[in-house]
């Protein structure tokens, strides 16, 4: 992060990492209103800084429509990583304000906030997962060989998955939804959920194998979300340390599902609609967080929807999950309505054309590796081989092998940047 940041991030970070080192040696014996206004002051620093790099721009430019004034802001570049690096120390203040021993050595402090193989996408980390290792831990072969093969799994999930299908969607959109045939834009919008899926989830665990490798151990962050049957479960799979952060350290502060029914709706609409705002400053993101959240209440109270058969659920997750990450990627909410006229024919009256022929034949075979790499099909044969010698060589080489296919891609290829990070 030192190396690629300019001065700017640099300090950013530094003074995030020494203030929350600070404040957090100083709440040690205090208390609970000492306690209190030291935490009030980090969430403060932290809360600003979010702000201003991330929200001002949408603030001031949705402020200006509503009061006729042109507000001037000078544009700045989103720090590479801020919104992980600032959660992950918001919730180790929390932890020390609720009792939590604070970090006294600032190097193992420094080496939990910026650990490299998950500072700029995560997962966020908790400091109590990390503070046995960072005193004492043991390197075996066994995390190395497992960390490697982890960290290729997760290179094949992002060079031969997420980049290979990354020109589907974007031809799509460059010819524009309007103009697609009904099941060309749907084949986009699939495409673009296992992109997303593969990309994030393939970085999660190129940095849990990084992390193995130097004998720690990061929480899994994706459960193949996929295969969920219902939006609760899906939300348990996906992206699950940001799902456990909202959960520890707003949801159940607020109160959670302990308070009357219409106290629960707020609690749960706030918590939706902050994890929106988090993935960016657009109203598509506050949409489709509200999306989340009104699919979850629904969950809670049409018990028909978890009477259906196993099959139905599934299908209603799938079609609900690729719906939001069409809105999740517009680009505007005129974007996003362009985007759903295409996807329920009110775009080309074509239900077919040589165009979608000519790319579900072009991206048959990425397809079919997506929807496998989506399930624990090929990590279950991975361990059955790991039974026998003769298996245990043949899966390294194969990763050998899978590593040489990846460096080449990228070796040939163009820069194609994680998705994550402009989050």
């Amino acid at each position: 992060y030192f190396i690629g940041a300019g001065a700017r991030d640099t300090l950013l970070l530094s003074g995030v990492l020494l203030l929350h080192y600070a404040l957090a040696r100083a709440m040690a014996g205090k208390e609970v209103r000492t306690r209190k206004a030291l935490l009030i002051i980090a969430l403060a620093v932290d809360l600003f800084c979010l702000v201003y790099f991330k929200y001002a721009a949408f603030i001031l430019e949705n402020l200006g429509k509503l009061t006729g004034t042109a507000f001037s802001l000078v544009e700045l570049a989103l720090p590479l990583g801020v919104s992980f690096y600032l959660f992950q120390s918001a919730g180790y203040l929390i932890d020390v304000y609720r009792g939590e021993e604070a970090e006294k050595n600032l190097i193992d402090y420094a080496a939990f906030t910026i650990a490299f193989p998950q500072l700029t996408m995560g997962p966020i980390l908790r400091c109590r997962e990390w503070r046995g290792a960072l005193k004492e831990r043991t390197i075996t072969r066994e995390d190395v060989f497992s960390g490697f093969e982890l960290f290729v799994v997760g290179l094949c999930f992002k060079v031969l998955l997420a980049d290979q299908l990354a020109p589907l969607w974007a031809s799509l959109e460059r010819i524009g939804y309007e103009y697609l045939s009904t099941p060309l834009a749907w084949l986009g919008a699939v495409s673009y959920s296992l992109q997303l899926y593969f990309d994030f989830s393939g970085y999660s665990d190129m940095a849990i194998g990084l992390g193995r490798i130097f004998g720690f151990r990061f929480p899994e962050n994706f459960q193949y979300p996929y295969l969920s049957g219902s939006i609760t479960e899906f939300w348990r799979r996906w992206h699950i340390s940001l799902g456990s952060w909202f959960r520890d350290y707003v949801y159940i502060p607020m109160g959670g599902s302990r308070v009357s029914r219409w106290r629960w709706v707020l609690n749960i609409l706030t918590v939706w609609m902050l994890t929106g705002l988090w993935h960016g400053a657009a109203w598509n993101f506050v949409l489709w967080g509200l999306l989340f959240a009104a699919l979850l209440l629904a969950e809670k109270w049409i018990p028909v929807l978890q009477r259906l058969p196993g099959v139905l659920r599934h299908g209603y997750v799938l079609l609900a999950v690729v719906l939001s990450f069409v809105l999740f990627n517009a680009d505007s909410l005129a974007q996003a309505g362009q985007d759903f006229a295409g996807l329920f024919g009110f775009g080309s009256l074509s239900l077919t054309s040589a165009e979608t022929l000519y790319y579900l034949k072009s991206y048959a075979v990425l397809f079919i590796l997506g929807i496998l790499g989506s399930t624990p099909v090929v990590k279950n044969a991975a361990r059955r081989m790991d039974g026998t010698k003769a298996g245990a060589v043949l899966e390294a080489a194969a990763m050998l092998a899978l590593l040489i296919v990846c460096t080449a891609y990228l070796v040939d290829g163009s820069f194609s940047p994680f998705l994550y990070f402009r989050f």
